[in-house]
């Protein structure tokens, strides 16, 4: 009867020690740095003075336009991400992933701003409509719209480097 005893006292010590949790791993954090790759002016519909300036990536094939600003947690306030789409169409994007709020601006395939889409909040995954068939999509900081008054009708240029 001893021998059992033992024997089951083994096998609840063993099953204890395989189920316990194994010890975590430290996984180093990726920091993606922003890599200038053009730059973008916003000008004044009526005066065609110039609003501001930015230095912009752009996000020009469907890894880069998915991943978007994604697993960054800051961007400097001049900075931006251009995406840019084959066609005019409508689009729609979320905020997945992206730790910091951004203001979205929708860009017509005439360079004109056709609606924005202000104070996305940081990791929510519902839908960001552009509302009307777009070209082009502007991510900067949140606030950056208010800020510069940016209006619709206002005319974007931008440069590849």
């Amino acid at each position: 009867m001893k021998f059992i005893r033992t024997i089951c006292l083994l096998l609840c010590i063993w099953t204890f020690l395989s189920c316990r949790e194994e010890s975590k791993k430290v996984v180093k954090a990726v920091t993606v740095a922003f890599e200038k790759e053009g730059e973008l002016s916003i000008f004044k519909q009526e005066t065609d003075s110039l609003i501001t300036s930015f230095d912009i990536e752009i996000a020009d094939n469907d890894y880069e336009t998915q991943t978007g600003l994604m697993y960054r947690s800051s961007m400097k306030q001049q900075h931006g991400m251009l995406f840019v789409f084959p066609t005019e169409a409508l689009h729609s994007f979320y905020m997945k992933n992206t730790q910091f709020p951004l203001d979205l601006v929708f860009i017509k395939e005439d360079l004109t701003i056709a609606s924005f889409q202000e104070n996305a909040e940081p990791f929510n995954e519902n839908g960001l409509s552009s509302k009307v068939p777009v070209k082009y999509v502007f991510e900067i900081n949140a606030g950056l719209v208010q800020k510069w008054q940016l209006a619709l009708g206002d005319k974007v240029e931008f440069k590849k480097l």
